[in-house]
């Protein structure tokens, strides 16, 4: 079906469109790019992690996740209990907005706890089980002996994505450096994680 650049160039254009809406993981990614805060680790967690899983779509491993609808759930609900967590927290920073602007750089202890942040909002997200594994693995099999040419254009846009979202974010810095702007950026990401765990929990 085509040729190899188009189903790259496919396998991109469907990529991007499915991660570029606002969630709980793009929200936390901008974050981090505005207070470059362990934003490579992240921007590579977040990378690789589409990776691995648009890999198994491609191989064909969607089916797994079909067959154990119990295991979603479960996901769904952990998830929902991270979101919800991670939500009242950005409440509370947006409630003290002027502890954004508090130190000169990123330290060990936030550097970790960015790290495992990121991992859990990664891997405690259903919705990237369904879209990346399911969805993209289905739309990859139409394209026959081309479907890694369409895996690696997916694997690709992730990549530009998150790398742009990271260090993009730091030309808001000058912008950030008022307590008020970082009570909106965070009353934003608090309504996002709240959403997100809304509908995990109402699809539990």
């Amino acid at each position: 079906m085509g040729t190899a650049l188009t189903a790259t160039a496919a396998g991109f254009g469907t990529g991007l469109s499915l991660i570029v809406a606002i969630g709980a993981q793009n929200a936390f990614v901008l974050r981090q790019g505005i207070r470059r805060e362990a934003v490579l680790p992240v921007v590579a967690i977040c990378a690789l992690s589409d990776a691995v899983l648009i890999v198994c779509g491609v191989a064909g491993l969607g089916v797994l996740v079909t067959a154990w609808p119990s295991a979603l759930v479960v996901v769904r609900i952990v998830g929902a209990v991270f979101l919800l967590s991670y939500g009242a927290l950005a409440i509370r920073r947006a409630l003290r907005p002027a502890a954004a602007l508090d130190g000169d750089g990123p330290t060990v202890r936030s550097g970790r706890r960015a790290v495992l942040t990121c991992l859990a909002m990664t891997w405690l997200n259903p919705h990237v089980y369904l879209d990346t594994v399911l969805l993209l693995g289905a739309v990859a099999a139409t394209y026959g002996s081309l479907r890694w040419e369409f895996g690696a254009g997916a694997v690709l846009a992730s990549l530009c994505w998150f790398a742009a979202l990271g260090y993009g974010a730091r030309l808001l810095a000058g912008f950030f450096r008022r307590a008020s702007s970082w009570r909106v950026l965070d009353g934003l990401v608090a309504a996002t994680m709240l959403a997100g765990a809304a509908v995990l929990a109402a699809g539990a």
